[in-house]
C-alpha cells in the first residue's frame, strides 16, 4: 500500500533514571510518541509515505477509509453513497467520451455540516473541486493522479454537498479513500504554477498554518528531521481528543528509538513505524510488566524494487536468480522467529485475493547459477561473475538508514548473492531522502528495499501499471518506480477494477500474481507483523493492520489507570 528518514537523534530524559520506568502522571495529559521516520513533506497528496500519513491522520480526514475491521466507512461524510441508498447511480457516458467505458457512476456525497477548518474556515464543496483540479493536473507531481483524472465533472449541489460522475463502475466504485481535501482558501495561490506547486504548497511553507487542519489536532510546531507538536483543533466536530499535546518524535535509528523507550523519554512505539519485530519480541521478555504489546499481522509487503532501466535487471533470468539464490524462510525464521510469512507476490496471504497457484521461488542456488551462467554472467574472476564484454555482475542495494532489521536483512542477502558470484554493495539513505527523491524520481541505480502498505484488495495500478512510471515529464507522478511495462498486466488491472463478480475477479487476481511472480518487476520478501509497545495506561490504541493508521482514530486516544 500506498507508501516509507534517518538524522540519528537520541533523546534521554534525564529525570527517568529507572530502564522501563513509565512517564509521570503529571504528563498524560501530554503523550510522546517516537517513529522512525520523519515527513518529506506534509502535503498529503504529494508522495507517499507512512510518516507523513501517520501524522496527519491526527489533523485531517479522507472522505471515507477502511476502518480496523477492514470495512469502508465515512470520516468526513456524512453518508457512505452505495447503490442500495441511492447515492450512487449508474449513468451512460457522453457519446464524445474517449475512455474505453460505456457506464460510469455518479456519487453524491454530502460533507460533515460541521466541518471547518483550523481558522474557521467551513470545509465546502469547493475544496473537493480545487482538490480535484489540483489532483488531475498531469504536473501538479500528485501521487496517485490517475484516481483524480478518472473524475470528469464534479456538480456542486450547496456548499456540503457535490456529485461526482467517474468514468467507470468498479468494484469499488464509493471508496473516496485517495480524497484527502485541500484548503482551496490557502492552497489556491499556490497551485498558480502547477509546475512549482510541490515546491510551493502551504502544507510545507508554512505547516502550522491552522486553516490547513479540520481533524481533531492541528499542527503547531515542527523541527524539521526531529518532531512534530500537535494540539487539540478548536474547530473539530467530533469527540474531544483527550491529550492536550501530542509529540511525534523521529529517532530513525530502532536502537536509539528502544533507547527513549526504555528510559521514557517517549511514552508510545506507533506500531506503524517503530520496532522491528524481533526488536519489540526481545524487548517484551524484559519489559513485559510495563508496558502493553500488541502484534498486528496486516497488509504490508517488504520488498526489493528493481530499476528495470538497469542493464544487467532488464533480464528476467537476472532477476529470477536473484530471487533463487536468497534463502527466505531461513531468513525469516532466524531474524523474525516465524511470524512474517515469506512473500510469493505483493498480495497477502490475509487477503482474500491471494493465489497459492503461482510460481514460487525456494531457495536453490544451483538453478540460480545456471540462470545466470544463461544470462551470459559465466565467466568468474575474483569470485565476481563477468559477461562476455568483461563487465561484473556487481549491483547497489539500497535502504532506509537507521534501520536495523532492514540492514540485517541486506547483510543476509549480500553474503548469499556473494555465493553466487554477484557483487552487492550496500548504499543506504536517511529515510527522507531515499523516499523524497531517491525512490520517487527512480534514482536507485539497481535496488531498493522498503514496504508497500496496501488497504483491503487494494488494485496495483499506482505501482504497476505502465502509466504511473514517475518521469521528469509528469513531475514524478505515480509510483511504479521500477519502470515496469506489460501490455498483459496493464489490460488485466483494467479488468480487474470493472469487474463485479468476485469469483471472475478472483481469477483475474490469479493471473496477475502469476505474472508478477513470473516477471518479477519486485522481489517479494516476507510480509510484516507491527509490534505495537504501548504504556499500561493508553487506552484506545486500535491496529489497523492495513495502509489507513491507526492515527485516524485518534480522537478516542486516552489515559487510564
Amino acid at each position: 500500500m500506498r507508501r516509507l528518514r534517518q538524522f540519528i537523534f537520541i533523546l534521554v530524559a534525564a529525570v527517568a533514571a529507572v530502564a522501563g520506568a513509565p512517564r509521570a502522571e503529571a504528563a498524560k495529559d501530554e503523550l510522546v510518541i517516537g517513529i522512525t521516520q520523519f515527513p518529506a513533506n506534509f502535503n498529503p497528496l504529494i508522495e507517499a509515505m507512512l510518516a507523513k500519513s501517520y501524522i496527519l491522520a491526527m489533523a485531517t480526514r479522507p472522505i471515507t477509509s477502511f476502518d480496523k475491521d477492514w470495512a469502508l466507512v465515512c470520516l468526513l461524510c456524512t453518508t457512505l453513497p452505495t447503490i442500495e441508498n441511492g447515492l450512487a447511480e449508474i449513468e451512460d457516458l457522453p457519446p464524445d467520451h474517449e475512455g474505453p467505458y460505456k457506464k460510469g457512476v455518479a456519487l453524491t456525497v454530502s460533507l460533515h455540516p460541521e466541518a471547518r477548518w483550523g481558522d474557521g474556515t467551513p470545509v465546502t464543496s469547493a475544496d473537493v473541486v480545487f482538490t480535484w483540479e489540483v489532483g488531475r493536473h498531469p504536473q501538479s507531481g500528485v501521487g496517485n493522479v490517475e484516481g483524480f483524472r478518472r473524475i470528469l465533472r464534479i456538480d456542486v449541489q450547496d456548499d456540503k454537498t457535490f456529485t461526482l460522475h467517474v468514468d467507470r463502475l468498479t468494484f469499488d466504485y464509493n471508496s473516496l479513500n485517495g480524497l484527502w481535501l485541500l484548503p482551496a482558501h490557502l492552497e489556491r495561490e499556490a497551485f498558480r504554477d502547477p509546475i512549482e506547486y510541490r515546491n510551493r504548497t502551504t502544507f510545507d511553507t508554512d505547516t502550522t498554518n491552522p486553516g490547513l487542519y479540520f481533524g481533531p489536532y492541528r499542527i503547531t510546531a515542527v523541527e524539521s528531521g526531529s518532531h512534530v507538536v500537535l494540539e487539540p483543533n478548536p474547530t473539530w466536530y467530533g469527540p474531544k481528543p483527550h491529550f492536550k499535546r501530542i509529540v511525534v518524535r523521529a529517532i530513525t535509528n530502532t536502537a536509539a528509538l528502544e533507547a527513549n523507550l526504555r528510559s521514557g523519554a517517549i511514552d508510545y512505539v506507533a506500531g506503524e513505524l517503530g520496532l522491528t519485530l524481533d526488536q519489540a519480541l526481545a524487548f517484551e521478555k524484559r519489559n513485559r510488566a510495563a508496558f502493553t504489546f500488541l502484534y498486528k499481522a496486516g497488509l504490508v509487503y517488504e520488498h526489493i524494487d528493481l530499476n528495470l532501466d538497469n542493464p544487467i535487471l532488464k533480464d528476467r533470468r537476472v532477476r529470477q536468480a536473484l530471487l533463487y539464490g536468497i534463502d527466505r524462510e531461513t531468513l525469516v525464521a532466524q531474524l523474525f522467529a516465524g511470524r512474517q510469512p515469506v512473500a510469493h507476490s505483493s498480495v497477502n496471504p490475509l487477503d482474500w485475493v491471494v493465489a497459492d497457484d503461482i510460481p514460487k521461488y525456494a531457495h536453490d542456488p544451483a538453478r540460480a547459477k545456471a540462470l545466470l551462467d544463461a544470462a551470459g554472467w559465466s565467466r568468474i574472476e575474483g569470485g565476481v561473475r563477468h559477461n562476455g564484454q568483461g563487465e561484473r555482475l556487481a549491483l547497489t542495494l539500497m535502504t532506509t538508514a537507521g534501520n536495523r532489521a532492514r540492514e540485517l536483512v541486506q547483510q543476509v542477502l549480500q553474503s548469499q548473492w556473494r555465493k553466487l558470484g554477484i557483487d552487492v554493495r550496500v548504499r543506504n539513505e536517511p529515510a527522507r531522502v531515499f523516499f523524497g527523491q531517491t525512490v520517487s524520481q527512480r534514482r536507485f541505480p539497481a535496488m531498493a528495499m522498503f514496504a508497500w502498505i496496501s488497504s483491503p484488495e487494494s488494485v496495483p495500478r499506482t505501482t504497476l501499471h505502465s502509466t504511473m512510471i514517475p518521469t521528469q515529464e509528469n513531475n514524478f507522478a505515480g509510483q511504479n518506480y521500477t519502470g515496469f511495462k506489460n501490455a498483459q498486466v496493464d489490460a488485466l488491472i483494467d479488468q480487474i477494477e470493472v469487474e463485479l463478480d468476485r469469483a471472475k475477479r478472483k481469477q483475474l487476481w490469479a493471473e496477475l500474481q502469476r505474472i508478477y511472480a513470473t516477471e518479477l518487476p519486485a522481489l517479494p520478501l516476507f510480509f510484516r507483523a507491527n509490534p505495537y509497545i504501548l504504556p499500561s495506561w493508553l487506552k484506545g490504541v486500535e491496529p489497523t493492520g492495513h495502509q489507513f493508521p491507526s492515527t485516524l482514530r485518534v480522537e478516542a486516544w486516552r489515559a487510564a489507570p
